[in-house]
Order: C-alpha cells, then sequence, then structure tokens
C-alpha cells in the first residue's frame, strides 16, 4: 500500500511537492557540479606581486586556465601580512569561482599571534584542495662569524646567552617560529630582529650588519653558494637543491626541528566536493609539468602534490606544533 494514499488529500500533495522540491534540489547541484566552472575563476593571492607566493600563484594559474577551460585571474589582496586577502577569500561565497593561495603564516599563525584581529579561523573556514610546494628555512649567518658548523655555533651560543642577534621578516611570521624553536628546543638566549623587507636581511648580513638569520631555502641559495653568507643548516631534512647545507639535527638539541615555509591552494567551506575534487585533480596535473617542475628545481621548492585529506592532516600537524611554541614563548604580534 502507498503510505501516501492513507493521507489526507492536502498532506499528500504536500509530501510530493516536498519530494520534487528535494529532487530538483538535488539535480541542480549535480548540474552545478557538472558545469563548473562557465566563467573566469578568481585567485586570490594575499601577498604583494612579485613576491614568493606571487611568483607561485602566476607558475599555477596559466596552467590551470588551460585544464578548467577558464581564465584564472590573479588577484593581489595585500595588507597585514596576508590577514586582509585571507579574511576576504574566506567570505566569498563557496561555489568554486574564489580560491586561495596562502602559506602557513597566515593560514595557521595568524589567529595564534594576532587573536583580537584575525576574524577566521584557517582550518574550519577552507577546505584544503591541494598541497604545492615547500621548502626549508635555514639559519644563516655573517661572514665574519667564526663558528664553521651548527655545533660550533650551538656551543657559542650555550657558552655567551645572549650575545647573538637573529633576523626574520616580522613577529608572529613562521619565520620567527622557526628562530623560536631553535631557542626553546637548544635552550639558548638569541635577540629577534624583526624587519619589514626580507631582502634586506640578506644584505645586512652579507655585510656584517647582523649576525644572524632563519629565512626561506630559495631567499639564500645565490648568496651561500657564492659564499657572501654562511649557511648552518635547514630546519628539517637536507633540501636536494642545496645538498650541501646539512640539517640542523646534526646538534642533539635541534633534532626534530623541522619548519617548512608552503603554499597551497584553499576554498571556502561549504564548496562543493565534486569542485575540490576537481581543483585536485586538475592541479596534481599541473604540478607533473616538467617546465613547472623545472623551476621548483631551480628555486629549491620541493613539490608536496597534497590531496584534500592529507592536507589536511598536515595543517593539523602544523597547528598544533606551531601552537606549542607560540604558548611556551608567550609570542603576540599585538
Amino acid at each position: 500500500m502507498n503510505p501516501a494514499a492513507s493521507l489526507p488529500h492536502s498532506l499528500a500533495r504536500r509530501a510530493l511537492l516536498a519530494g520534487l522540491a528535494l529532487a530538483a534540489a538535488l539535480g541542480a547541484a549535480g548540474a552545478h557540479a557538472d558545469t563548473w566552472p562557465s566563467r573566469p575563476i578568481t585567485l586570490i593571492v594575499p601577498y604583494s606581486p612579485g613576491g614568493n607566493v606571487d611568483v607561485m600563484a602566476r607558475w599555477v594559474a596559466p596552467e590551470l586556465a588551460k585544464r578548467l577551460g577558464q581564465p584564472v585571474v590573479i588577484e593581489n589582496a595585500v595588507g597585514a601580512g596576508g590577514v586582509i586577502g585571507t579574511d576576504k577569500a574566506s567570505r566569498a561565497r563557496p561555489d568554486g569561482y574564489t580560491l586561495l593561495l596562502s602559506v602557513e603564516s597566515s593560514i595557521v599563525i595568524a589567529r595564534m599571534v594576532t587573536p583580537s584581529t584575525v576574524k577566521y579561523d584557517g582550518l574550519k573556514d577552507f577546505e584544503p584542495v591541494t598541497l604545492l610546494g615547500s621548502q626549508p628555512l635555514v639559519l644563516v649567518g655573517k661572514p665574519e662569524l667564526t663558528a664553521r658548523d651548527a655545533q660550533a655555533l650551538y656551543a657559542e651560543m650555550k657558552a655567551a646567552p645572549g650575545k647573538y642577534s637573529y633576523a626574520t621578516s616580522g613577529v608572529g611570521t613562521s619565520l620567527h617560529l622557526g628562530g623560536e624553536l631553535l631557542k626553546q628546543q637548544g635552550q639558548v638566549s638569541m635577540v629577534h630582529i624583526p624587519y619589514r623587507v626580507g631582502p634586506q636581511i640578506v644584505t645586512d648580513l652579507a655585510g656584517n650588519q647582523i649576525d644572524l638569520a632563519v629565512l626561506p631555502l630559495s631567499m639564500v641559495m645565490q648568496q651561500v653558494q657564492a659564499g657572501k653568507i654562511k649557511a648552518f643548516g635547514v630546519l628539517g631534512a637536507v633540501s636536494p637543491a642545496m645538498p650541501g647545507v646539512p640539517s640542523l639535527s646534526s646538534v642533539k638539541a635541534w633534532q626534530g626541528a623541522d619548519v617548512p615555509v608552503w603554499q597551497g591552494i584553499f576554498v571556502p567551506t561549504g564548496t562543493d566536493p565534486a569542485i575540490v575534487a576537481r581543483l585536485n585533480n586538475e592541479l596534481l596535473d599541473v604540478l607533473k609539468s616538467p617546465e613547472l617542475m623545472k623551476k621548483f628545481d631551480d628555486t629549491g621548492v620541493t613539490r608536496m602534490a597534497l590531496g584534500p585529506k592529507e592536507f589536511a592532516a598536515f595543517l593539523r600537524r602544523e597547528d598544533a606544533k606551531f601552537s606549542a611554541v607560540v604558548s611556551r614563548g608567550k609570542i603576540t604580534a599585538e
């Protein structure tokens, strides 16, 4: 017996209409995923043109556009260390037409060190799509330093607390937290000097104006190879781009001090899973491009190619790591 037949006529009619509405909604959702994309896509980059994040976007966007059959337009939404652009992306419609290319500082760290001004939650307000690439941070020093390797430098730090200063691109950045992690694990004292402009750090290092710095590998490769600054080691595994630079794990107290800088693609939470899956598949193909792989190799970037689930797990580990460093160091950028 049909259950609807035993209902009063008005109730049966309402049940029928509700069923038809549900079927129509499901059909529309499927059609939306099938027809996406039907217009240009915006890729928000929350950093200035010409920087590392922007360069990655300009490598990836044209290749992604070819595969999607629609333009991918880069929008540099700059300010507050990446927070303004990231916040804008978090408030975009979750329809697959707004993507975000962002990094650890704005996705994971910003809300920890500036909780009163960062209104989004990078782990809740975004769906991770693809982790594109990463590179290690490097502890580098001025040419005049007497220490020849990380072990000797560590011994000098232990013997003379507060003697050494180290520069980064700002308070609360991943570079700052990398240096703070070395301090905490090694139980050494260094004075943090935040800069506003990263390239100036390299210039001041080469001129013996500052002692040490924690910087991304790509920023120091040429100067290290030219002998203009010293490289004591990477915060993580040895990079194939500079196999002559050891890991800082050669110092027992610094084992496990692994701090990469990474770049990934996100969409606002609520985006159709079919769109997320399509984006990830296309981006994985982009990362297999020989031209892009060469660019990664030349700049010391390791291709990661992690999909949504693996990327989400990676973000949870990053969140736990940086949260511990911020808490122990009582770090705030406010």
